[in-house]
């Protein structure tokens, strides 16, 4: 390895790096199809596809470790990961602009995971093992920055562009108060003239709403809501989609033989005994009357796309919050729906706004800047990155030695030593903590008649989104620089027992719901910090049992049965608390502990791996 190559010097960069695709594939996708007006259904199932190179990346990893250095594939992957970029900045002006930037999401998907398995590869070369311990905090900081920067600065970049590229933005201003009079809306409360202004621009009635935070009938909310969708339908501000729910659908056979019958078992013999009774209020709605003074050309149109801008998140938009306005319908009023949380009992206010930007030349802008930092990223690693005498191509390039290789990349991850415990680890060590993570917001949100902690959401966003993140952040940053101290086999149970035993708070939560917003932070932000803590266990144990002839393929097999182990206990958490109640789910959750505890017994580890060892 080269000495004079500072490992700060590359492994910020290039886990930073390795985040953006990803997040810009699954996330900015998203929102931008939003944005552009694709209908969710499309969004849904197009998007969904994307997350497969992934999901298969096990299976081309062995060419990485055999054909080309490690360090060749990051570059290269780089290089094809800003062409993919600037690829969908440029066809997002063209008329077919779906089906193109869907074929450079994929590009950008499979370089990314290519990307993904070459990275992962060259940390293990060019550290030692006690560095790789040191450093899995920072990694991981990274790449979690990079997550942020992605669903935040780069969202609020195409924003901006879109602020600056349109009509003047509209202001729509909220005040809920407990003693404000009682707000309804019809259809003729306002209608201004349909003659042109001589400056287009949206306008609002009423501007500022003053909303009662008295809760109203939920029969009296739907008819309000109802009304908003259907005359923005009939006036063509949104697209009429038909809905697989509005169709009666008959209980599938898994439904009536097995979760039926099985879940009413483990609500006789386990479920909390409470009875639940539900709310027939919801929180108060008020319907606000957009319009545009001025007829777009013909053939054109004027999209407004409004969202939460300040304030309160316990105020918030209701529906679809894009329309679209063309010279058939500009002199319509277009409506749209503000609701209160219904646990918001005292004043507060939000502000929204709504853009009408030039949407497809922001979107661009905002692809052509991230395809130049890739650019950057190319120039900067070439020249930053280390080359350690292990980064080296396979011995055999021809076709036959390549295949040869493949299989063998594959066989000899099935005949390392302790294959079955340490398979059996890496789908359980998150067992319990898989299923905890699914059900942490809604507990938060949901009332506390039904066992949650009734929090606003914006008071979910501070615990959860603001110091859950910092305690999860700090906690991985601790374990590392421990770890590289005393090594993976000191800190293995202590790491596991803090990850485990911290979901406890969660049960106190439960059966005390507490009403001090301090103290649950406090049980959020500790069962964070241990979760982060005792993740570099986890991590670690992974380049261990990747340690070896091709390092680089055994640790994205790993990488994927991590994936499956948390994939697989999400996808009945849900249903298991909606059968047990909040409390006995956090219970049975603790009962799950059991099981990692029980894996990471059956480890033996090396004692000197991942600490430093002395000169």
């Amino acid at each position: 390895m080269t000495k004079t190559k500072s490992p700060w010097s590359w492994i910020p960069s290039l886990y930073f790096a390795e985040g953006l695709p990803y997040v810009a594939v699954m996330m900015l996708s998203v929102v931008m199809y939003k944005r552009l007006g694709i209908s969710n259904a499309n969004i849904a199932l197009y998007t969904s596809w994307l997350y497969l190179p992934w999901v298969i990346k096990p299976f081309w990893s062995p060419f990485v470790d055999i054909f080309k250095t490690k360090r060749w594939w990051i570059l290269i992957m780089q290089v094809l990961i800003g062409a993919g970029l600037a690829g969908i900045a440029f066809m997002l002006p063209l008329p077919f602009f779906f089906k193109a930037t869907l074929a450079f999401f994929w590009l950008m998907g499979f370089s990314s995971a290519t990307h993904d398995i070459a990275a992962d590869g060259f940390y293990m070369i060019a550290l030692e093992p006690h560095d790789q311990a040191m450093y899995v905090g920072i990694r991981s900081t990274f790449y979690r920055a990079a997550t942020v920067l992605s669903q935040g600065g780069l969202v609020m970049l195409a924003g901006l562009l879109e602020l600056t590229t349109g009509l003047s933005p509209l202001e729509i201003k909220v005040n809920a108060d407990p003693y404000a009079s009682a707000y309804e809306i019809y259809a003729d409360a306002y209608t201004p003239p349909g003659s042109q202004t001589e400056k287009a621009c949206f306008v609002a009635f009423p501007q500022t709403v003053s909303l009662n935070t008295t809760n109203i009938p939920t029969d009296s909310a739907k008819t309000l809501l109802k009304f908003a969708l259907e005359q923005n339908q009939i006036h063509g501000f949104l697209p009429v989609e038909e809905t697989a729910a509005a169709k009666e659908q008959k209980a599938s056979w898994w439904s009536s033989s097995i979760s039926g019958p099985f879940g009413s078992w483990i609500r006789t013999r386990f479920g909390e005994k409470k009875e639940v009774q539900t709310s027939d209020m919801v929180g108060n709605i008020a319907l606000v009357q957009i319009r545009l003074t001025q007829k777009p050309e013909p053939g054109k149109s004027r999209v407004l796309i409004t969202s939460f801008s300040k304030g309160d998140k316990s105020i918030s938009q209701v529906g679809l919050g894009r329309l679209e306005f063309n010279e058939h319908n500009w002199d319509k009023p277009a409506w749209l729906a503000i609701q209160l949380d219904p646990k918001l009992s005292g004043s507060s206010e939000a502000t929204f706004r709504g853009l009408s930007g030039n949407i497809p030349f922001a979107w661009s802008i905002t692809f052509f800047i991230m395809a130049g930092l890739f650019l950057a990223f190319f120039v900067y690693h070439r020249f930053a990155l280390p080359k350690p005498a292990g980064d080296k191509p396979g011995s055999d390039t021809t076709p036959s030695g390549i295949l040869k290789g493949f299989l063998h990349a594959f066989a000899t991850f099935f005949q390392k030593k302790q294959v079955v415990a340490g398979i059996f680890f890496m789908l359980t060590y998150r067992f319990a903590e898989a299923q905890l993570l699914k059900l942490v917001s809604p507990f938060l949100l949901d009332s506390k008649e039904v066992g949650g902690l009734g929090l606003t959401t914006g008071e979910v966003g501070l615990v959860y989104g603001t110091i859950g993140i910092i305690c999860l952040t700090i906690g991985g940053i601790i374990g590392g620089v421990v770890a590289s101290r005393g090594g993976l086999k000191k800190w293995l149970w202590p790491m596991a027992l803090s990850m485990l035993l911290t979901a406890a708070t969660f049960m106190y939560l439960a059966y005390y719901q507490p009403t001090s917003i301090w103290t649950i932070n406090f049980c959020v932000g500790l069962e964070q910090f241990g979760y982060g803590f005792g993740f570099t266990a986890y991590m670690m144990y992974l380049m261990y049992y990747a340690t070896g002839e091709n390092k680089t393929s055994h640790y994205a097999i790993c990488t994927a049965f991590m994936a499956l182990g948390m994939m697989i206990p999400g996808m009945f958490a849900g249903w298991m608390q909606e059968q047990l109640g909040y409390a006995r789910f956090f219970e049975y959750v603790m009962v799950c502990s059991i099981i990692p505890l029980i894996a990471t017994a059956l480890l033996k580890i090396e004692p000197t791996f991942g600490k430093k060892q002395k000169a």
